[in-house]
């Protein structure tokens, strides 16, 4: 398995580079890490780490700032890249000036690090003119790579239909926060059974059930005879058996790792796929390859 080497911030390599690495020649004008600056996690899990859950909480103006420190902290674990999408605030239920405010933070954010932050539309059950408006401009015409739906309309409501079926069109997948609770759920929160809804009646369309559903073991097997529902294993305390129990009711090809930062730590969330049982050929799969699947990396 071939090393991980991340990179001076905000660079990604050629083909050309990459050839040159593995052949152990120098790459010109650049600065390469040292072995012993090479994290564990980087030796030994992944050929590439990609989290697919990453919000840059803050202030407006400072996105810039805050994706660095997000680049500084992913640098230390060995991440090569980070899905971002929503606000520097979570606000439920948005109007359609604040999804569109929130879409363009997120471009900021990936044109101030190109090559290390992908990004996601954020669209609206309540504002599906604006969100297809937004889908056309930064996804058919743009660099963003899906869609994030958020608390606003349990997505198994028909209004949802049009962004489902704009997103099989662009053959971009759909991020959606999903949760089952304790108590009574958000006010147009999302639970997995919602999920299962819309994606049987948008087979050609890829969703990401995020954080396995809240309460993991059921969220997962709700979802687990809906071929076309992966999940991510962000968010929620760092349990022992989670990734394990995502690879084995739905296969290593349906899991990706996320970490729901700033909400949660990187650290926190990676040693859930760190540390689980599976082999080293899912492992990699979950860490990135999936992502990059999905998501057109």
């Amino acid at each position: 398995m071939r090393h991980i080497h991340v990179r001076e911030r905000h660079y990604s390599p050629t083909a050309g580079e990459l050839a040159n690495r593995k052949r152990g020649q120098a790459v010109p004008g650049r600065i390469a890490r040292r072995s012993d600056q090479i994290s564990p996690i980087e030796r030994e899990s992944a050929d590439v780490i990609v989290d697919c859950h990453i919000h840059l909480y803050g202030e407006r103006d400072r996105v810039r700032e805050q994706t660095d420190d997000l680049l500084r902290y992913g640098d230390r674990l060995g991440i090569e890249k980070f899905i971002v999408c929503l606000g520097p605030q979570l606000i439920h239920r948005p109007d359609a000036e604040r999804i569109e405010a929130d879409t363009e933070y997120v471009l900021a954010a990936m044109e101030h690090a190109p090559g290390r932050i992908e990004g996601l539309v954020y669209g609206s059950g309540n504002h599906v003119d604006k969100s297809l408006e937004l889908m056309e401009r930064y996804i058919a015409n743009g660099p963003m790579r899906g869609v994030k739906l958020w608390v606003c309309r349990r997505c198994s409501d028909p209004e949802l239909d049009p962004i489902a079926e704009y997103a099989a069109e662009l053959d971009v997948p759909i991020l959606q926060h999903s949760y089952w609770r304790c108590g009574e759920p958000l006010q147009g929160e999302t639970e997995p059974h919602d999920m299962v809804a819309l994606a049987r009646r948008h087979p050609r369309t890829r969703f990401l059930m995020a954080h396995c559903g809240g309460n993991w073991e059921k969220g997962i097997r709700a979802v687990a005879h809906q071929p076309n529902v992966s999940v991510d294993v962000c968010g929620g305390d760092p349990e022992a058996g989670q990734t394990e129990y995502g690879v084995e009711y739905l296969g290593a090809d349906r899991v990706l790792y996320g970490s729901d930062a700033s909400g949660r730590s990187l650290a926190s969330q990676l040693a859930k796929v760190i540390g689980a049982e599976i082999s080293d050929a899912d492992r990699r799969r979950v860490l990135g390859d999936n992502a990059v699947a999905m998501f057109g990396l």
